[in-house]
């Protein structure tokens, strides 16, 4: 054995075999984890010297050095049918969106300045006048995600007074993030009115009648559940007319707001219309925008806003806001918004188009494979349009004595670019509703691949 550790090669004439251009910290410390895993063989009795030579430990130390360098935000193919997953980053942007980002990302932007006047300008003019013509809203700011919007909201506009919620929108989202918590968080004292399943227009009525100071109304939206059977709820209109009335603060937390129609859903259109002081809703949900919460209200609200400390600390970034502007101004045609957006294009695209679509996906693939059409279903996700269901098709790979569905799973999820793909009843389904046509030849690169290793064998 110590003969063995003894003509194992030294870090530096392992450096010196290899001419790929890497940075010289990272193939050092990739060399000597390589040579650390040998000596570990050696002791254990598993592999001989013939196996340690320069070129075989070089060629380990490149692949590791490479691995190490492989950012891990990275692009992936997603074949779940999920069009808003969020572990996958939600909504993709639009090519034409994604064009600006990359032009303002690589240079110097508008981002703080005003070319007509040479002045300093404010970093959402034109997203306020885009939003304006699309939804006739009187002011906006735009912070970095929705949960930030509503503890702005709440922080700027709430604290000391009570604000007052319909306790079936008690709603927790991702990561934790509660209702109650963040209006405490904000500040504000929180008043539960109503039942779980039904909240009357008089319970919010007497709700402000036993406040001491001037309260708020807060609905939330429940985007990401609904309540079913004997229920009852006061709609937005309504409550915007009784805090006009009793000199309340209406306050609307949609969530996944979305500027096109969905069953069951309200758009910001709708919830603008009633008249509401103040609305929040995320951008990289149904908007199908980049991450970002935007605040709708008017314009003395939207004032304090921006001047209260925690607008600063929230605001979003100048990419997230190029990424905006640019989806925002693709609303200004709504039809060929539906065509341009991805979320949009994904979510109302025809079953039987997403049927051609798999069969397409189905000729590149080896025959071997035993894979079929299969039709399927699955919901929006990123906590959006819950009752609606959206009938899809796949490409389905069953089960067989090659490999298992889990092992063929985990291949496709370490191939470069990782495909997601999901297992339904031992059949692992490549939903085309998420897949873009453009990454077909991928997928069948990587599923021949496995072919052909797994025929080598046999």
């Amino acid at each position: 054995m110590n003969e063995l550790l003894r003509v194992l090669p030294r870090v530096d004439d392992v450096l010196d075999t290899i001419t790929e251009k890497l940075p010289r910290t990272v193939l050092i410390d990739s060399i000597r984890e390589v040579l650390d895993d040998c000596r570990n063989e050696i002791i254990q009795g598993e592999h001989s010297a013939p196996l340690f030579s320069e070129q075989t430990i070089a060629q380990k130390a490149i692949a590791l050095a490479k691995l190490k360098l492989t950012p891990t935000l990275r692009p992936v193919i997603n074949a779940t049918g999920i069009v808003l997953h969020t572990n996958l980053g939600r909504a993709p942007l639009a090519e034409s969106v994604a064009e600006h980002v990359r032009q303002v990302a690589m240079s110097y932007s508008t981002v703080e300045y005003d070319p007509e006047t040479g002045k300093r300008g404010n970093r959402t003019d034109g997203i306020e006048k885009l939003l304006a013509n699309i939804t006739n809203a009187e002011a906006a700011c735009v912070v970095n995600n929705n949960a930030a919007a509503v503890l702005l909201v709440l922080s700027a506009l709430c604290a000391g007074a009570e604000v007052i919620v319909s306790r079936g929108e008690l709603v927790e989202i991702g990561g934790s993030f509660r209702v109650p918590e963040v209006i405490s968080q904000g500040g504000a004292i929180l008043h539960e009115v109503g039942a779980t399943n039904k909240t009357h227009l008089s319970d919010y009525k007497q709700a402000i009648q036993q406040a001491h100071s001037r309260p708020a109304i807060l609905k939330v939206h429940t985007s990401n559940y609904k309540i079913m059977g004997f229920t009852a709820e006061v709609g937005m209109k309504e409550i915007v007319n009784l805090a006009k009335e009793m000199d309340a603060l209406s306050i609307y937390d949609l969530g996944s707001g979305s500027f096109v129609s969905f069953a069951g859903e309200p758009t910001v259109q709708q919830a603008v219309a009633a008249g509401v002081d103040i609305l929040c809703f995320s951008g990289d949900k149904l908007l199908g925008g980049p991450q970002c919460g935007i605040i709708f209200g008017k314009k003395e609200y939207i004032a304090i806003l921006r001047k209260h400390p925690l607008y600063r600390a929230l605001r979003a970034d100048k990419l997230s806001l190029a990424a905006l502007e640019a989806s925002l101004a693709i609303y200004l045609d709504l039809e060929q918004a539906k065509v341009q957006i991805p979320t949009l294009s994904m979510l109302l695209t025809p079953p039987e188009m997403l049927k051609e679509k798999a069969a397409r996906l189905l000729q590149l693939l080896d025959e071997g494979l035993s894979a079929e059409l299969q039709k399927t279903g699955g919901q929006a996700g990123g906590g959006s349009l819950p009752l609606q269901e959206f009938e899809s098709w796949a490409v389905a790979i069953p089960q067989n004595s090659a490999f298992t569905v889990s092992a063929l799973e985990k291949y496709l999820r370490n191939w470069p670019t990782p495909i997601i793909a999901r297992i339904h009843k031992d059949v692992l389904l490549l939903d085309v509703r998420t897949i873009e046509e453009r990454s077909f030849p991928k997928i069948a690169e990587c599923l021949t691949k496995l072919h052909e290793q797994h025929a080598s064998f046999s």
